[in-house]
């Protein structure tokens, strides 16, 4: 009952954004990525319909005429015959998209949540928690290429070129192992195995295995050599070598689906260490008391630093 309230919300909500009811920010807030990216390609659906029913433009602004005079009240009233039209237009312009042919996969992980995709050619992607990974299935054989927005792991299959693109950047390889993380305007790029080009606005890197660069910030392109295998997260543990405290604040979020409230510590303060996914008490004590930063639980989820 709870998924078909939703479903429900979800109709009304895409009905008011076609009309111009709701703004793209306020839809983004209301409904989760996934629903939002198929709600644009609704309205791309519907831009295409409109653009080859062109011959038939002056009718069909006479029928828009007529519905827009009707009483305001009409509108606000959502039956289940409503609904039933929305659910029936959703499925027409989909039909319509899947015609053009833009068959896109959209992932996304929760607080604290993993998952691990297998890819058409073999390749294997594990998704870090708060993450999304976007691919295009039709044209996956022709073009190997894939957006994320958060951190995965990837062990790809040989074979042509293998392009993550992300805000911060793009890495392409041909077979190999390597991690991402793109948050915000934090970029690293760690490879484990094989051979990885990034690319970003600024330079171009060739990372072999124990190879890693990483950006934060806009500020200079760090190099380091690491002994790991493979990133301990998919281990169940976050760590950091000399990361601002707003980024392993934004990683313990993630985590635990909690708020941290650090307007009354140092934010230029750095942490090099790591923190487990399995208990929250343990992870907040690892990070904050290393720091010497006092923390507390004034309302559920939502934690309270200080300085000692």
């Amino acid at each position: 009952m709870k998924e078909q309230h939703l479903n429900n919300e979800n109709d009304i909500f895409l009905a008011q954004w076609l009309a111009g009811d709701l703004s793209d920010n306020e839809l983004k807030i209301l409904v989760s990525k996934a629903d939002f990216q198929s709600f644009l390609k609704i309205r791309k659906g519907i831009e295409t319909y409109e653009a080859l029913e062109a011959s038939t433009e002056a009718s069909f602004a006479k029928i828009q005429e007529k519905i827009s005079n009707k009483p305001s009240k009409v509108r606000k009233l959502y039956t289940n015959t409503w609904l039933i039209g929305v659910a029936a237009s959703i499925v027409l312009f989909f039909g319509l998209f899947s015609i053009i042919g833009d068959e896109m996969v959209i992932i996304e992980t929760n607080f604290g949540e993993q998952k691990t995709i297998a890819l058409l050619d073999g390749s294997e992607v594990m998704l870090n928690s708060k993450s999304t990974l976007t691919y295009n299935e039709d044209e996956w054989k022709e073009n190997r290429s894939l957006s994320l927005d958060g951190e995965a792991y990837f062990k790809v299959k040989k074979g042509s070129t293998f392009t993550v693109t992300t805000q911060n950047g793009d890495v392409k390889v041909l077979g190999t192992q390597f991690n991402v993380n793109s948050v915000s305007d934090l970029f690293e790029v760690v490879c484990y195995e094989g051979k990885v080009s990034v690319h970003t606005k600024a330079e171009d890197y060739i990372l072999l295995p124990s190879n890693s660069v990483r950006r934060i910030n806009g500020h200079a392109i760090e190099k380091w050599e690491t002994s790991a295998i493979n990133p301990t997260w998919i281990e169940g543990e976050s760590s950091f070598k000399s990361v601002p405290l707003p980024y392993v604040i934004s990683a313990l979020e993630s985590q635990y689906d909690i708020a941290i409230d650090a307007t009354h510590v140092d934010q230029t303060l750095i942490y090099t260490g790591s923190f487990t996914h399995n208990d929250l008490d343990t992870a907040l004590k690892t990070v904050f008391k290393s720091l010497q930063i006092g923390y507390t639980e004034k309302e559920k989820r939502n934690i309270y630093l200080s300085t000692k």
